[in-house]
């Protein structure tokens, strides 16, 4: 069967559980009751299933279901069948189908994890300039951090060691 909104075949399995509430009008009203309750089934299935979405198909399968059991059940009250459920126990996807799915859904984590570093690439910016903003207010807490990078620098037993030094440009009054 193929979805005529998506264009994708499927392959689908449904199981129609009924039961005759009326015998007499099972065997009087139609020649082989259940090869036309299958008929009916399978002709619901098709129609209903070709035009749902395979997203539809997939995740809305809940609705699906009492759409097709209310089809048929429509169609087989006449001859004294009762319907208690119709199903679709399976849906197979071709293999390219399934690729591109897969490929779909890694897209979307892939997303997903871009925007969560990109996220925190932001939170941490954020950070850095309120940091920024206390350490230029205070001279003191610069030389405090400075200091503290020393001591970081120095407990990795490094050999060489840069002591940047601020220099302030002083203002010549005599030229």
């Amino acid at each position: 069967m193929s979805s005529q909104k998506d264009n994708v075949s499927v392959s689908v399995n449904a199981v129609l559980n009924f039961r005759i509430t009326e015998a007499d009008k099972a065997v009087i009203e139609v020649e082989d009751f259940g090869f036309a309750i299958s008929q009916i089934a399978q002709t619901t299935l098709r129609s209903v299933l070709g035009r749902a979405e395979l997203d539809d198909l997939l995740s809305e399968r809940e609705k699906l279901n009492q759409d097709l059991g209310a089809i048929v059940k429509k169609h087989c009250e006449p001859w004294g069948i009762e319907v208690l459920a119709m199903e679709i126990k399976d849906v197979d996807l071709p293999v390219e189908m399934q690729r591109a799915m897969a490929q779909q859904a890694e897209a979307e984590r892939e997303r997903r994890a871009k925007v969560i570093h990109a996220e925190g690439e932001f939170e941490s910016a954020q950070v850095l300039t309120d940091a920024a903003d206390i350490l230029s207010k205070t001279p003191t807490a610069v030389q405090l951090r400075f200091l503290q990078a020393l001591v970081e620098v120095s407990a990795e037993k490094n050999s060489t060691i840069v002591f940047p030094i601020p220099m302030i440009a002083q203002s010549s009054s005599k030229r």
